[in-house]
């Protein structure tokens, strides 16, 4: 199957200045990040970023990079935006990996991808896996998602769903059975939806969650979750991320 990987990558990170550009093992995070793509399936791998540090970066390494534009409000615009600078059709396939995902598995980046080409009526695809801990259930950071029957997605939510009423009764001190789920910030479009998600308006629960794909919901768009037995590598969010990150490499990770 026949897919695209698009990786949108900026400067500013209020945790982690040029956060992209971070060494990790002699090369930049960005490049990091898509030689893992590589990896994948994709027949192509591309950067989108406003910069042209980041996009020189890339070339220096071979890793092909388009410029877009600096205005964008969120990374969904940046990648319509590629979409259009790319040619793909309406039907073509993009996975949307973060730039700070330099430890992402490649069959993750395959499981999204085929997810739309078996899920039809999905707008969207994503991924999922089992939360193993309290402490990241009831964390408002970590993300949950609720499946319906078929594995389209029910609602995302920062707060931990499902609610177990009798369980809970006196507080969270236990999971649910079965695991809640912790949602993997990795997005497979339709080149044809990304191109429109971003002119949608925005949901009110979208607002309230801080959570942009709660708008494809809102609008009657479904997304298809690929849940995977344990989570995926590790993200550099914060300097003591890109440290763990490096050490990780430096044992031949």
């Amino acid at each position: 199957m026949s897919f695209t990987v698009l990786i949108p990558a900026r400067l500013a990170s209020t945790r982690l200045p040029d956060k992209p550009l971070a060494d990790i093992a002699g090369l930049p995070m960005v490049v990091r990040v898509a030689h893992r793509a590589e990896q994948s399936g994709a027949a192509q791998v591309v950067v989108a970023t406003d910069s042209e540090r980041i996009a020189d970066a890339c070339s220096a390494h071979g890793v092909r990079a388009v410029l877009t534009r600096a205005d964008h409000p969120s990374g969904s615009d940046r990648l319509a935006e590629a979409c259009e600078q790319l040619g793909l059709d309406g039907d073509d396939v993009v996975v949307n990996v973060q730039g700070d995902e330099p430890l992402i598995d490649p069959a993750l980046i395959d499981a999204v991808a085929a997810l739309l080409r078996e899920r039809p009526q999905a707008s969207m695809s994503t991924a999922a896996h089992p939360i193993a801990s309290v402490a990241d259930f009831v964390n408002p950071n970590v993300v949950k998602v609720v499946l319906q029957a078929d594995g389209l997605a029910l609602y995302f939510s920062r707060a931990p769903i499902p609610w177990w009423r009798d369980g809970f009764a006196q507080g969270v001190g236990a999971l649910p059975e079965p695991a809640p789920l912790r949602h993997v910030g990795i997005y497979g479009y339709r080149a044809g939806f990304l191109r429109t998600f971003p002119r949608l308006p925005p949901a009110p629960v979208e607002a309230c969650e801080a959570l942009e794909q709660l708008r494809a919901l809102w609008h009657g768009h479904r997304i298809a979750v690929h849940v995977s037995a344990a989570a995926p590598g590790a993200g550099v969010d914060t300097p003591e991320d890109l440290e763990r990150v490096r050490a990780l490499f430096a044992a031949g990770q």
